[in-house]
């Protein structure tokens, strides 16, 4: 299980929703470790849930493949470990990517997000959204989340999906086909639910009781990560509140992290390690990147944990079901809506790269090459475009 995250910690580029896509490719479609239903239904779960949506579904993959918590957490560490570590040393000294050259690579990572994100709406709308009631709601969630892109709109389009799977896909025969051996129990999850609270409000009255800057500095993060809809990059203006207002790091520091984040592999959240090491006064430097990180990646973590096993309990109903069908094809629908922004308007500005991408899509799609593959070729591209 680490070894199979720790390489998509070191080739999955472009953001949460083209990390599903790698998943997807890797786990679903690949070692067939859980259906496309399956997967879908912890994609919604997670979607539904504050928190880096690309880390909790591998941590709950994780969990579920091993049927332990150590299997989750081995999938957690080994998919964040490769861009914390790089940005723990971009804290240390390394310089900022400046220069035509490396904007060129930054271009190609670019481009690698907008075929794998294709190749996952491609993939997941021919088994998720095969029929016109379905493949409606997909569109529905699609316009909504373009026209609408607030930070809860993503959730919105989820509950207006389930609304509309139980109204129009009450008459699909089955139940759902993915995964329901969850290896927690609900006094277990229960527990998580209430770690999380308690955390969430202990932390800020313990740091304010005692005059701890360690405990000040984990609630900071630890309330950023709980608080944060709509993917990773909505977690930066939290982090600046949190950090740059009062002064623990320099606004110029801290867009030097935001920077250096967009070109490394993994989640967004690895910022944290970053900004935990340059942060003033201490702890800093590595004690403080692993403060940061622990704390920005577990509320979320402990949500998905503790949401799991009642997630589970309540989809084998048959209105649940029915429910199911309509998120999973808002899940559809809200991948397409990124697909066109922020993957592609971010990425495809001239005919050369809409070829390049599309060469990408190619290979993923007809080719089956391996993404790091992919990753490689694309990028080289970009350097040759910049």
């Amino acid at each position: 299980m680490f070894l199979v995250f720790l390489r998509l910690g070191f080739t999955a580029f472009g953001g949460p929703i083209a990390h599903l896509g790698y998943f997807r490719q890797t786990l679903v479609t690949r070692r067939r470790w859980i259906d496309e239903a399956g997967y879908a239904d912890l994609v919604a779960l997670c979607q539904f849930l504050p928190g880096p949506a690309s880390s909790q579904v591998g941590f709950a993959l994780g969990l579920l493949r091993t049927r332990s918590l150590l299997g989750g957490i081995a999938a957690w560490t080994a998919f964040t470990l490769p861009s914390a570590l790089l940005l723990l040393a971009f804290a240390y000294g390394a310089h900022a990517l400046t220069g035509p050259s490396a904007q060129g690579l930054i271009h190609g990572l670019k481009l690698v997000a907008v075929a794998v994100v294709a190749q996952a709406v491609w993939g997941m709308a021919g088994s998720l959204a095969p029929d016109r009631r379905r493949a409606s709601i997909a569109v529905g969630a699609l316009l909504l989340t373009v026209f609408a892109p607030m930070a809860f709109s993503q959730i919105l389009a989820i509950a207006l999906g389930a609304v509309a799977g139980l109204v129009l896909c009450r008459s699909d025969d089955g139940p759902g086909t993915g995964s329901r051996a969850v290896p927690i129990s609900r006094r277990a999850g229960g527990v998580a639910l209430a770690a999380f609270l308690i955390l969430l409000i202990g932390l800020q009255l313990l740091a304010g009781a005692l005059g701890s800057h360690a405990l000040a500095l984990s609630d900071a993060f630890y309330r950023s990560g709980a608080f944060v809809f709509g993917g990773g990059h909505v977690v930066l203006p939290l982090l600046r509140s949190a950090l740059v207002d009062p002064g623990w790091v320099s606004p110029d520091a801290f867009l030097a992290g935001y920077g250096a984040a967009q070109a490394v592999p993994g989640p967004l959240f690895t910022v944290a390690a970053y900004l935990g090491a340059v942060a003033q006064p201490a702890p800093n430097g590595v004690l403080g990147a692993g403060i940061a990180l622990v704390a920005i990646f577990l509320p979320g973590l402990l949500l998905v944990y503790g949401m799991l096993p009642f997630w589970d309990a309540v989809r084998v109903r048959p209105a649940a079901r029915a429910a199911m069908r309509g998120t999973n094809a808002a899940v559809v629908g809200i991948l397409g809506a990124a697909l066109y922004d922020p993957v592609w308007t971010g990425a495809v500005g001239s005919p050369r790269d809409f070829a390049l991408a599309a060469l990408a899509f190619v290979l993923l799609t007809a080719w089956k090459a391996p993404p790091w593959c992919v990753v490689v070729l694309t990028t080289l591209g970009g350097l040759a475009i910049g």
